[in-house]
């Protein structure tokens, strides 16, 4: 027992105002069969949620039964995950369908297939028994320099962000899960990842990217997550997560939104370093949020969060009326979706390749360069979004044996040396040269730019954000390399 538990024993709450407090939370932990007894325990005192990550999975059969174990302990638990597809994602080892990111959705600009990509990913979910999806970013990518957002938004303009937004909220609806539209009101603007420090958009309200938002309350959407940044033309002094202007004004008053507004992890470096998880907790509840997201596995810092939040309840800082109404709102959303449903119609597990084969822009002469040495740049895989360093060279040797190549993930140490190794590896074969996002990474830009000189015929790939001269794939999900193996090696 925790000390503020000790304290709240002898003043103890009512039972049914503990419970509403404990809806709040959304709680992540380590393992993948056997639930921790402290998680037990807050699950039976009505805790909110769960939200899976990569620690949790091992495969489809074990996911499956970690959710039935989970829901037997509380039918109306939510669990949620984060699913936006392309390389943003947790289920790789249970079999997760492969689309595209968001970014190369909207190049290809077909809503249709937007939603059968959706549609696959959300028909999986139903299957392991996850009824919550933490995606689709609604962000609009304004910010060449932006390094969070870039391909996971559908695009550059709010009204072909809004049509996709609708299109994915509405098929992963269908199947009885819950979507949800992220970062309100917009990431999309900022210099900064707030998984490291606080991010600020300055923009003034009239360009802020509200549109995509609106377009998400419309379609439906039954959640929305808000993003930890200052938008002094909205709050000067709070990131929106803690912005009673911003969540309860804006989102509440002027947009109409009635879901469930959701945190972004509250261990992300720009609300635990300025203000520390717990009171990050108490303060977001208290200005609007309707559930706050604990996704580290340490479930001490779950119980310090909570404790903080009942210490509030009972010592009057944080009103008993914001929270009971915050946990109708959970309540209502896990009346809809807390329960899997029962039989999963198939999905289209081709959709994602066909996407990612019409978003490809640029040319590359049909077998021009069979038999290549690949060299792959790109960052090392962000801990957060997990996504999992898929190489291009991997996907070339599926479609072309003959290939070789250097997958290079992250900064080396010596990239003047490497650049000598590669083109004395390469010899005589073609030579391909892919960077992610190389504006972002001033080493990709170096190497690429000696390995062009010094092999005047190589081919550019662009696996992140466009970049001129180069094939783009706009995204590295796997289906995004797929689909430029097969052009490389002149299979399509």
């Amino acid at each position: 027992m925790t000390h503020t538990e000790r304290q709240l024993a002898r003043t103890a709450l009512p039972v049914d105002l503990d419970e509403a407090a404990h809806r709040c939370l959304v709680a992540g932990f380590e393992g993948t069969t056997v639930v921790p007894d402290t998680l037990k325990r807050l699950i039976d005192r009505g805790l909110g949620g769960v939200i899976l990550f990569t620690r949790n999975v091992r495969d489809a059969e074990q996911v499956r039964r970690l959710t039935d174990t989970l829901r037997a302990l509380r039918p109306d638990l939510l669990v949620a995950i984060d699913n936006e597809g392309g390389g943003i994602g947790h289920l790789v080892a249970a079999g997760a369908p492969e689309v595209p990111g968001s970014y190369a959705l909207g190049v290809v600009d077909d809503p249709d297939l937007t939603a059968r990509c959706a549609d696959a990913l959300a028909g999986h979910l139903a299957t392991l028994g996850i009824t919550a999806s933490y995606a689709p970013v609604a962000d609009i990518q304004r910010q060449a320099d932006n390094p969070i957002v870039r391909t996971r938004a559908f695009g550059t303009e709010s009204e072909l962000v809004s049509r996709h937004l609708g299109a994915w909220i509405a098929a992963t609806e269908a199947r009885g899960v819950a979507s949800c539209a992220k970062h309100f009101p917009g990431h999309g603007g900022t210099l900064t990842d707030s998984h490291h420090e606080l991010a600020v958009d300055p923009r003034p309200y009239d360009e802020l990217d509200l549109g995509p938002f609106r377009a998400a309350i419309a379609a439906g959407v039954p959640m929305l997550m808000s993003a930890h940044v200052v938008f002094p033309a909205l709050d000067p002094n709070r990131p929106a997560t803690l912005s009673r202007r911003i969540l309860g004004d804006l989102l509440r008053h002027e947009l109409g939104f009635d879901g469930v507004l959701v945190s972004d992890a509250l261990e992300m470096k720009s609300i635990a370093d300025l203000y520390g998880e717990a009171a990050g907790a108490r303060i977001a509840l208290a200005s609007g949020a309707d559930q706050v997201i604990v996704a580290v596995a340490d479930l001490r810092v779950t119980l310090e969060c909570r404790d903080a939040v009942l210490e509030a309840l009972r010592d009057g800082v944080l009103g008993e009326e914001r929270v009971r109404e915050a946990a109708g709102r959970v309540e209502r959303l896990a009346e809809r979706y807390a329960t899997p449903v029962s039989e999963v119609d198939v999905w289209d597990a081709g959709a994602g390749l066909e996407a990612a084969r019409r978003a490809l822009r640029g040319q590359v002469s049909p077998g021009a360069v069979s038999g290549a040495h690949v060299v792959d740049l790109f960052p090392a895989p962000h801990p957060a979004l997990n996504w999992g360093g898929e190489d291009l060279l991997t996907e070339v040797l599926a479609v072309d044996p003959t290939a070789t190549g250097t997958a290079v993930a992250g900064e080396p140490a010596d990239p003047a040396a490497l650049v000598d190794v590669i083109l004395t590896d390469a010899g005589s074969a073609p030579l391909v040269v892919a960077t992610c996002d190389a504006g972002l990474y001033p080493w990709q830009a170096r190497m690429r730019d000696e390995l062009v000189a010094r092999r005047p015929g190589a081919v550019r790939v662009a696996t992140g954000l466009p970049e001129g001269g180069a094939l783009c794939s706009y995204g590295r999900g796997r289906v995004n390399l797929r689909a430029v193996a097969e052009v490389l090696a002149g299979a399509r």
